[in-house]
């Protein structure tokens, strides 16, 4: 498995993804991504095949990479990226919401679905430039109930990163909240 390292690591390529543009405490991925990958097999596997299985234990290994960093010790709310509710019915679940089960395994922090809600549906970002994919997703999400998210050290959670343009558009919503803090995780990163 091409594992990145980045929980232990200040300043990694995925926490450069997002300078000047959202203040965010700490990011990390798991595993790099690249195309007809191990990681590709695996994430395509639990996102579009229904392997349920495979997401949580994606998950719990990336819970195990945050427990072994003193970086992220401070996260007291998981948010997995929200899909829109047409997406999430068709596919049947939100895999990123798959990964928090797996990461509250190992660090035991609780998770909150339903909070956040995307409620444009975007097109798919696959084939997009930065550019596009920012204007593809801004405005697209909105928060119901922020007084259950003030004051909160939250850990945004995705399945890949590539431009960030999707988890910075979710993230500038919560950092609207008062008084509170974001982290972002993601399983992969998409290697350019």
């Amino acid at each position: 498995m091409p594992h990145t390292g980045f929980a232990k690591q200040p300043g990694n390529p995925v926490e450069k993804i997002f300078w000047g543009r959202i203040p965010v405490l700490a990011a990390m991925s798991e595993l790099w991504f690249s195309k007809a990958s191990l990681t590709q097999n695996l994430i395509h596997d639990f996102k579009y095949k229904g392997n349920k299985e495979v997401g949580k234990y994606l998950g719990r290994m990336m819970g195990k990479s945050l427990l072994g960093s003193n970086r992220f010790d401070d996260i007291d709310l998981l948010i997995p990226l929200p899909l829109h509710e047409k997406k999430k019915k068709k596919r049947g679940y939100n895999q990123s919401e798959i990964l928090c089960e797996g990461i509250k395994e190992i660090k035991n922090i609780p998770i909150m679905t339903g909070n956040v809600q995307r409620v444009v549906a975007t097109s798919t970002q696959t084939r997009k430039g930065r550019k596009d994919r920012w204007q593809n997703v801004v405005d697209t999400f909105k928060i119901c109930s922020p007084h259950e998210i003030a004051g909160r050290k939250i850990l945004l959670v995705d399945d890949v990163i590539t431009t960030g343009a999707t988890l910075e558009a979710c993230g500038a919503e919560l950092l609207k909240i008062n008084n509170t803090q974001l982290y972002i995780g993601s399983l992969a990163l998409a290697s350019h």
